[in-house]
């Protein structure tokens, strides 16, 4: 089946975040959309006809997940990645952020720090302020042009009295799939410092042909405290359904993030939520396939644009996601400066890299997932206004 990710499809109107809220974050309705992290593509086929066709019963009442919820993720995971999870191990949650703040709720008590490793996603700093904990930062190294974790460091954190690590796997927003060595010298260190992790692994499948995600949890022994933290939001497009699951195979550990989600009576589940779940994850592999060579070629396009055009904007190559870290040091502007020039002078909205914490500012987070031809187009606008600032 082919699909056309070459369809330029409107999504004014529709209540988008990225679209219609462009004026509230960047001052004006006018610049080019490529923050918020998700695809300007049409979910997979199967999945809409999904939609359409639980729409078509007019009674959306209050909805369990059938075996098919369950079933879909569990061969999703075997097919996938070797992975054999069994049913009693997944909980359905609302998201993967509230899954995080739940964590940090459920394995830490007050005194206990919380490890993240920036720069990183937003949230994972909030998620341990608002719940009170120390936050104990362990920054990638940036090391020629590629990130890597500072274990020497991690060590240092954990002995501070930390309980959790806050794992991103594939890596937001600098784009590292970690490799089987590198999650395997966590893990030991996690051992050997009794720490809890969650493994928020929400991009795993969006990696791209030559590289290969491993789930931390498929490294781990008995005793492990390994929390994953998955869904088809971003893979198939469909972020704004609110879906997705933990996968827990130690029973105390599940117990203690099942009672977090109770004490808040948080209903992880709609009738539209669990059709679209299933159906992708039963269906939509196809899609996921073509999608990331298309991303891949975009990827490619770009980082030859920027190396022949705008040499003073460095790109991270991305190993996973749909997400381009750019190193934007060399233009010597403050990251006031960065934005004001991308949002005021070429009409882009990218999410500014100081929002990423530690090692984030000088660097801007660019969305490929949308027509190749609206990302190629931008640049140019870069390279023109780079052109007339020289």
């Amino acid at each position: 089946m082919m699909f056309d990710f070459d369809q330029i499809i409107s999504r004014a109107g529709t209540a988008s975040e990225k679209w219609d809220g462009r004026a509230a974050y960047f001052g004006r309705a006018d610049v080019t959309p490529l923050w918020v992290a998700d695809m300007d593509f049409a979910a997979p086929p199967e999945v809409t006809a999904a939609l359409v066709a639980r729409a078509q019963h007019p009674i959306y009442g209050y909805t369990v997940a059938s075996d098919a919820v369950y079933d879909s993720l569990i061969n999703w995971l075997n097919q996938q990645y070797g992975w054999r999870v069994e049913r009693e191990w997944i909980v359905l949650t609302p998201g993967v952020v509230p899954s995080i703040y739940a964590a940090v709720q459920a394995m830490t008590k007050p005194d206990q720090g919380v490890i993240v490793q920036p720069p990183v996603y937003a949230p994972f700093f909030s998620a341990v302020t608002a719940n009170g904990r120390p936050l104990l930062q362990n920054p990638l190294r940036l090391d020629n042009n590629r990130y890597y974790i500072d274990f020497e460091q991690l060590e240092q954190c954990a002995q501070q009295g930390a309980k959790l690590l806050l794992l991103c796997s594939p890596h937001n927003p600098v784009g590292r799939v970690w490799q089987r060595d590198e999650l395997a010298t966590l893990l030991d260190l996690a051992r050997r410092y009794q720490l809890t992790i969650l493994s928020d692994e929400i991009h795993a499948d969006l990696v791209y042909p030559e590289y290969r995600h491993t789930p931390l949890a498929t490294l781990a022994r008995d005793g492990d405290a390994i929390i994953t933290a998955v869904a088809p939001s971003k893979t198939f497009n469909i972020p704004g359904l609110g879906l997705s699951a933990l996968i827990i195979p130690d029973a105390k550990v599940r117990e203690a993030m099942v009672a977090a989600f109770a004490s808040l009576h948080v209903h992880s589940t709609n009738p539209f939520s669990l059709t679209a779940f299933a159906s992708a994850y039963a269906h939509g592999g196809a899609w996921r396939d073509a999608l990331m060579l298309y991303l891949r070629d975009t990827r490619d396009a770009v980082m030859c644009y920027l190396a022949e055009n705008i040499p003073a904007i460095r790109a991270v190559a991305p190993e996973g996601t749909y997400l381009l870290w750019l190193d934007c040091r060399e233009l010597r502007m403050s990251d006031a400066q960065l934005q004001a020039f991308f949002v005021q002078q070429c009409r882009i909205g990218m999410n500014p890299g100081h929002i990423f914490g530690q090692g984030g500012s000088g660097f801007m987070r660019l969305n490929l997932a949308s027509p190749r031809a609206v990302v190629m187009e931008a640049l140019a606008r870069v390279a023109d206004k780079l052109d007339k600032h020289c």
